[in-house]
Order: structure tokens, then sequence, then C-alpha cells
């Protein structure tokens, strides 16, 4: 079973609520996904530990519910 688009960013606002979060479903599958995400919660981070987080918002689902997501994440 795929992840709808909005499932995806329901998990993102959860973790991460003052964020802008674009979602584009790369092969309208609902298993391919890209997302930019713009939060202060990245302040300070490195590329890695802001896609950490984002890995930590999906609880799990990366892999299983969710095989691809193209991430572009960056602080105000």
């Amino acid at each position: 079973m795929a992840m709808s688009a909005t499932e995806l960013e329901t998990y993102l606002r959860q973790a991460f609520p003052d964020a802008q979060i674009r979602i584009d479903d790369l092969a309208g599958d609902g298993d391919h996904y890209s997302c930019s995400i713009v939060s202060e919660a990245f302040k300070g981070l490195n590329r890695v530990k802001q896609h950490q987080l984002v890995y930590q918002a999906l609880q799990g689902h990366m892999g299983g519910k969710l095989h691809a997501l193209a991430l572009q994440t960056s602080a105000p």
C-alpha cells in the first residue's frame, strides 16, 4: 500500500508545524515523491541531520509505505 501525499504531509506537519512544504508525486503512483521543506527546525543543522529529522517524522514508513523520497530541506 502506497502513502498518499496528504498522509505524507500530515506526518511532516506534525513534526514541522511552522514549515513551508511542497510535495510532488513524481510517478503518479503515490510511492515516489519529491518534497521541499523549509523549517526553523533545520536552522544550524547540516543536510544529513535535516534529512534524519524528516525520516524520524515519517515514523518508520520510509522504505515501506513510502518507497522513494527526494528531499530538499532548508531553514528560512
